[in-house]
């Protein structure tokens, strides 16, 4: 295949999406700020501030396809990071004419009583939340005005190889591997939605290469529900491991530790997430792209091997 892709970010959505890229024979480049390979044949990379509007403008000159894939490892540096890398990525897709590609979270919705839908609205509260959804709405005005064109994926909280301390249940694996107590954030026996990665990136390429997907929200097709001590528990037993003993750090403990843990205060203000049943409904991206989930034990497998 001749056509041209750029992504921005070689974390786990933007490695899988190399990967599935790269196989098929597609022209692959990941541009990250340190250039580091992905260790996939084929791939090109690149050392590149993506937040320079003018590098990666250059970059993605003749590109058909723009992922913005792109993770700010500093949790607590979101208000800065993102705006002018989001301007960027913005300007590097209607500068270029490419596909524009975004893979985005859940946190636009904020607190939800209702399986989530792309039909809710975006009405967050929390800074992270609103940051998020300003980055689809302005992504989503250009789209409007003709001049780019614009798609989002959102899945939940990511399981499936690649995605370590990134995730919730995998960054607990290596100690829980070795008989270690777990400790997690709120509830631990409400349903919650796990998303794996490698379907956020099989759906990130169908809705970039469909037009007709274009100029809204998708969610990723996943699994059903389950707790998250029950996710951790399957993820152990797919390698033979038995499970192990919980805790839940939530309440007056839970601010307690975020007094002195900055990363601890940015997750307080999505505790919601974990303190009620927290479902997504992807009923829509099933029928549009036809793409079913991996199957669960699969994605625990996947999530063990790291």
């Amino acid at each position: 295949m001749s056509d041209r892709h750029l992504i921005v970010g070689a974390g786990p959505v933007g490695t899988h999406v190399a990967a599935l890229l790269a196989e098929r024979g597609s022209r692959v480049a990941v541009a990250s700020r340190s250039g580091r390979s992905t260790g996939i044949d084929g791939v090109e990379h690149l050392a590149l501030d993506a937040s320079d509007a003018d590098a990666l403008a250059r970059a993605a000159e003749g590109t058909d396809y723009l992922y913005n894939c792109a993770n700010p490892a500093d949790y607590t540096q979101w208000e800065r990071v993102w705006p002018p890398l989001a301007a960027s990525l913005l300007a590097a897709a209607e500068r270029s004419g490419a596909v524009y590609a975004i893979t985005g979270t859940l946190y636009p919705y904020g607190p939800v009583d209702v399986p989530i839908s792309e039909d809710l609205p975006d009405a967050a509260t929390d800074h992270k939340g609103r940051l998020r959804a300003t980055m689809w709405a302005d992504a989503r005005a250009a789209h409007d005005a003709g001049r780019l064109r614009a798609v989002e994926i959102r899945g939940s909280d990511y399981m499936g190889r690649g995605v370590g301390g990134n995730g919730h249940i995998s960054r607990l694996v290596p100690d829980a591997s070795r008989g270690r107590r777990a400790m997690m954030m709120g509830r631990t026996d409400q349903p919650h939605t796990f998303t794996d990665v490698a379907d956020a990136a099989r759906t990130l390429v169908a809705a970039a290469e469909d037009p007709g997907a274009h100029g809204r929200v998708w969610h990723v097709p996943s699994n059903r529900p389950v707790t998250q001590a029950q996710a951790l528990t399957d993820v152990l037993a797919s390698v033979g491991r038995p499970p192990v003993r919980i805790s839940s750090l939530r309440g007056a403990a839970l601010s307690a530790v975020a007094l002195a843990s900055p990363f601890m205060r940015e997750m307080r203000e999505i505790i919601y997430q974990w303190e009620r049943p927290y479902v997504l409904d992807d009923s829509a991206a099933r029928a549009r792209f036809g793409i079913a989930p991996t199957p669960w034990d699969e994605v625990c497998r996947r999530t063990a091997q790291g």
